[in-house]
C-alpha cells in the first residue's frame, strides 16, 4: 500500500564512467519502485560524469536498496547518500528572530537596560499589561511528555522534540503565531500540571500534544481550571474539529442529514472521545464507540470518566459485541485506532452510500484503495491520498482567533464554529467525494477558522 514519499527522499552522489549511463540508472531506479525527482550535474568530465540524483523511496530499507541498485549498474558507483529529511532537521527547524533593531546605543537603552525597567514597572503595577507589552500576546507553548508521539508511541521528550518543533513551525507558517516546543522529562500528571502552571505567564495559550490517554484528559481538565489562558489538547479537539468539518461535507456529498445517521467510532482514546463528544454536540443521531473491549455499553464497569461519558451517551440501540456488530447498517465508520483493523467484511456490512474515515497514521485501519470499492467517500490522515484529515487545518487558525481577542478559555461552541467554518471553505461547486476538506495551503482556511472563533469569543462564550 505504501508509495514513495518525500519523507524518505535521498540524494545519491553517483560517479559514472559513461555519461550515457544516466538513463540506465533512472530506469533501474524506476523499476525498483523509486520516483526520481531531480538530477544535477556536479562534475562534467570528458571521461565520465558525477551527478547528484534525488529520489523518493518507500521507507529506509527501500532507500538502502536503491543504493545497491545503482551500484549494480555497470560503470556506476555511489559515492555518498544523503537523507534529505534528516538534513532538513539538522540544527532544528526553528530559530528566534528579533522584532526590533539593535544598531545604536539608543536602541539598546530602550530594548534592554535601563529602558526595559519602565516596562517591568508598568507590568508590576498592572499584570494584564503583559499581554500588550511582551511576547505573551502572540505566543503558544507546545507541551508534551513524549508518551504518545505520532504513531511511534512512548518515545520520550528528546525524540518528541522534532515533532514539537514541526508543530511550532506550522503555527508560524500558517497563522504567524510564535510557538515554542516544551518537552517535559516527566510523565507524572501532578508534575506536568505544576510545570505548565509555572511557565504559563510567558504564553497566551497552551497546546498540549502527544500525551497518552487517559492522563491527557486529567491534565487538560486541571489546567483549564487553574489557568486564565486557553488550553487545547490538539490530539483530542483538533482532530475532532477536522472530522466534524469533513463529515459535514461528506454527508452533503451523499445527501444524508446528521440527525439521521449512525456513526461508528473505532478507538476510544483521546481522539475518539473528543470526536464522539463533538459529533453528539453537532447533532449526529447516534454514535457507537468500539475499543479493545468491544462496543462501549452503559453497563460496563471500571471505565474512566471520559469513557463512561461515551458509554452513557451513545449506542442508542444497545448493540453489543465488537466492530462486526457495530458496523451493521452503519452510515459512517471513523477509525482512530491502528493499522489493519477494518476489513472488507466490515465495509460490505455498512449501509448504502457509506463514509469511511481511516485516520490511523502512517498506516490506516484499511487500505483506502479497498475502502473506495465499498464506500462513497473515503478519507485518511495521509498526505498522499485525497481528503487528508490533518489537524493543521484547525490549530493555527483556532489559536490565531483566540490570541487576537485575548480569550481566556476554549469552549465547545468555539470548536463547533471552527468545524462549520472549515467545512464552508469548500464551495458547493468544489465539493466531491475526493474533495471534502480544503488543502492546508488554502489561505482561506486560517481566516475562516480564526474569524469563527473570534466571533464566538467576542460573545463571551
Amino acid at each position: 500500500m505504501s508509495s514513495p514519499s518525500a519523507s524518505f527522499s535521498v540524494t545519491m552522489r553517483i560517479e559514472m564512467d559513461d555519461p550515457r549511463g544516466v538513463g540506465t540508472i533512472t530506469t533501474a531506479l524506476g523499476d525498483s519502485g523509486a520516483v526520481v525527482t531531480a538530477l544535477d550535474v556536479v562534475e562534467p568530465r570528458h571521461d565520465g560524469l558525477v551527478v547528484d540524483l534525488t529520489c523518493n523511496a518507500v521507507d529506509e530499507p527501500h532507500a538502502e536498496q536503491l543504493r545497491i541498485v545503482v551500484n549494480g549498474v555497470p560503470g556506476a558507483r555511489v559515492r555518498a547518500v544523503s537523507d534529505r529529511t534528516l538534513l532538513l532537521h539538522l540544527g532544528g527547524t526553528l530559530s528566534v528572530a528579533p522584532k526590533v533593531p539593535l544598531k545604536t546605543r539608543d536602541d539598546l537603552s530602550m530594548a534592554y537596560t535601563p529602558g526595559v525597567a519602565r516596562v517591568s514597572r508598568a507590568i508590576a503595577a498592572d499584570p494584564s499589561a503583559a499581554r500588550n507589552l511582551t511576547i505573551k500576546r502572540n505566543t503558544v507553548a507546545v507541551v508534551t511528555d513524549g508518551s504518545a508521539v505520532l504513531g511511534l508511541g512512548n518515545i520520550g521528550p528528546y525524540a518528541a522534540l522534532p515533532v514539537m518543533e514541526g508543530k511550532a513551525l506550522l503555527f508560524k507558517r500558517f497563522a504567524d503565531v510564535d510557538a515554542w516546543p516544551v518537552c517535559l522529562d516527566t510523565q507524572d500528571t501532578d508534575e506536568i500540571v505544576r510545570i505548565v502552571e509555572c511557565i504559563a505567564p510567558v504564553y497566551g495559550g497552551i497546546n498540549l500534544e502527544d500525551i497518552a490517554a487517559p492522563r491527557c484528559f486529567e491534565i487538560e481538565r486541571r489546567l483549564r481550571r487553574s489557568l486564565d489562558i486557553p488550553v487545547f489538547h490538539d490530539d483530542q479537539h483538533g482532530t475532532a474539529v477536522v472530522v466534524l468539518a469533513a463529515l459535514t461535507n461528506a454527508l452533503r456529498v451523499v445527501g444524508k442529514a446528521m440527525p439521521t445517521v449512525r456513526v461508528v467510532v473505532l478507538g476510544v482514546g483521546a481522539a475518539g472521545v473528543a470526536i464522539t463528544r463533538l459529533l453528539l454536540a453537532a447533532g449526529i443521531g447516534d454514535v457507537v464507540a468500539v475499543d479493545r473491549q468491544g462496543i462501549l455499553t452503559r453497563d460496563m464497569a471500571e471505565l474512566d470518566d471520559d469513557r463512561a461519558f461515551v458509554a452513557a451517551n451513545t449506542n442508542n440501540e444497545c448493540r453489543s459485541g465488537g466492530l462486526t456488530e457495530a458496523v451493521q447498517g452503519a452510515d459512517v465508520l471513523i477509525g482512530v485506532s491502528g493499522a489493519g483493523l477494518i476489513d472488507e467484511s466490515h465495509l460490505r456490512a455498512m449501509g448504502p452510500d457509506s463514509i469511511v474515515f481511516a485516520l490511523a497514521n502512517p498506516d490506516p485501519e484499511v487500505d483506502p484503495v479497498i475502502a473506495r470499492r465499498h464506500a462513497a467517500v473515503v478519507a485518511t490522515g495521509r498526505s498522499d491520498e485525497p481528503n487528508q484529515i490533518n489537524n493543521v487545518l484547525v490549530f493555527p487558525g483556532l489559536f490565531r482567533g483566540l490570541l487576537n481577542v485575548g480569550a481566556r478559555k476554549i469552549t465547545e461552541e468555539m470548536e463547533l464554529a471552527a468545524g462549520r467554518a472549515l467545512a464552508e471553505v469548500v464551495g458547493k461547486d468544489e465539493l466531491s467525494p475526493a474533495y471534502i476538506v480544503p488543502t492546508v495551503f488554502n489561505p482561506a482556511v486560517v481566516k475562516a477558522v480564526s474569524g469563527a472563533v473570534e466571533l464566538v469569543a467576542s460573545r463571551g462564550a
